[in-house]
């Protein structure tokens, strides 16, 4: 047998990847992040709905769950609602409670059903072991659980706010019907799930990682692909292919494949050019696995060689990439546009020292975006971005150049996770990013 690379031996096991249904963990994991939640309300009440099939609709890939409910219940079902209450010690009004956590179920609608498929319903037995939740209970009995649970004589509620909130209505309804009779008003759970889903447990790392593993077949299998007279959709489409055969469900958000000048445009999703000889080419793509994002950028030339002027932008934007890896340090750096922990600052203060554009200036002005964002259930994931980065953050790095004159744009993207010992974990990095490797990967499709 011949003598096989690294990086094809590594491209097979990432092949070998295999499709399957949506992943769960454990129930205890969603326990614990409620538990979690509810040690944060300052003895409130946290009260969530789930979008219904009609609020959450997707006519490309069909319901999903809103991100929130799902870290809290691990359901993927519509219109349900939770209600979490931490434990109350007795007083003069009301005796001593337990923490107390509900799932509540709609009934059956049977016509709706036989287009979207059977939901688990309140009479369920199994409801409690697939839920685990200790109490499920029938959606229309909410209002009268809450007037129970609720502490007298004030109530602090928190949920989702805003009108496109799936809240919204239902607890307008409740609170016409006299749920509320005390509380002190609605305040917004967002910043408390923010601060609990910025740090991944190792389940959620799981469920990262093998949605980037996916897309990094899916980019492997563009590297193999692109050439001049192949269509952006092409690529596009292939890619998608190949990671939702490794299981994932949806891409984590719109691809983009841009060539020539559409290299330049950042969110460009039409994909509907031909690649020519010259153009560099942006893959901005990547899939979701079991509800869980990925975010991946490779830049790549449609003739397998850059130019010398492609050359010089892709090397600074590598080069900007790596001296923010150089500067992580766990619970110090962040991804703040300014501070002195600023990774940003640094990619940028690398681009503006390495380079410069046809008019002899710097090359800062041409990175118009920021250095990062956390992923997770979304691909822009919760988190702020002024807070250092601690273990169990993940996050990607990924610096761009975009020179619209000279119809060059480059980007190098990667995820990225902070271990349990501060040690940052480039989690795509089996893709080729130098120069070098990626020519090197594309040369057999070149011939």
């Amino acid at each position: 047998m011949r003598n096989r690379s690294f990086a094809s031996v590594l491209l097979l096991l990432i092949v070998a990847i295999s499709a399957a249904a949506t992943e769960r963990q454990p129930n205890s994991d969603y326990r614990a992040r409620r538990t979690a939640l509810s040690e944060k309300t300052n003895g409130g009440t946290v009260i969530l709905f789930a979008p219904t099939e009609a609020e959450g609709p997707n006519d490309l890939y069909g319901f999903r769950q809103e991100d929130n409910f799902y870290y809290l219940t691990g359901s993927k079902e519509p219109g349900l609602a939770l209600l979490i209450s931490p434990a109350q010690p007795a007083s003069a009004n009301s005796p001593a409670r337990p923490y107390t956590e509900i799932l509540f179920l709609p009934g059956h609608n049977l016509s709706q059903e036989k287009w979207t498929g059977p939901k688990l319903g309140p009479e369920s037995p199994d409801a409690k072991e697939r839920t685990g939740f200790d109490r499920v209970a029938k959606l229309d009995t909410m209002r009268d659980e809450l007037v129970r649970i609720l502490p007298q004589p004030r109530a602090s509620v928190y949920t989702e706010q805003g009108k496109s909130s799936a809240s919204a209505g239902p607890l307008e309804w409740l609170s016409r019907a006299n749920a509320f009779p005390n509380y002190v008003g609605f305040a917004d759970v967002n910043p408390l799930l923010a601060s609990l889903r910025v740090k991944k447990d190792a389940g959620e790392i799981a469920l990262i990682r093998k949605a980037t593993d996916a897309s990094v077949a899916a980019h492997f299998a563009a590297l193999r692909t692109v050439k001049p007279g192949v269509t952006e959709r092409e690529i596009s489409a292939l890619m998608q292919y190949e990671f939702g055969k490794r299981g994932c469900e949806r891409p984590a958000y719109a691809p983009i494949v841009g060539s020539g000048f559409y290299s330049t445009v950042l969110h460009y999703s039409e994909d509907e050019n031909t690649i020519k000889h010259g153009d560099l080419v942006v893959m901005d793509v990547a899939g979701e696995y079991s509800m869980y994002a990925s975010d991946i950028t490779r830049t790549v030339p449609a003739n397998g060689h850059f130019t010398a002027r492609q050359l010089e932008i892709y090397n600074i934007v590598l080069g900007a990439h790596d001296a923010a890896i150089k500067a992580f340090k766990a619970g110090a750096s962040t991804l703040s546009r300014s501070g002195s922990n600023s990774l940003y600052q640094v990619a940028m203060d690398y681009i503006n020292t390495h380079g410069k554009d046809l008019h002899g200036e710097p090359l800062g002005k041409y990175f118009i975006h920021g250095l990062g964002h956390y992923v997770g259930l979304n691909v822009h994931d919760a988190g702020e971005v002024n807070a250092p980065l601690q273990p169990g953050a993940v996050f990607t790095i990924e610096p761009g150049i975009y020179i619209p004159e000279e119809n060059l744009g480059v980007r190098i993207e990667d995820d990225f996770w902070v271990n349990e010992r501060g040690e940052l974990i480039n989690l795509s990095g089996a893709l080729p990013s130098t120069a070098d490797e990626i020519e090197k990967a594309m040369a057999p499709n070149q011939k």
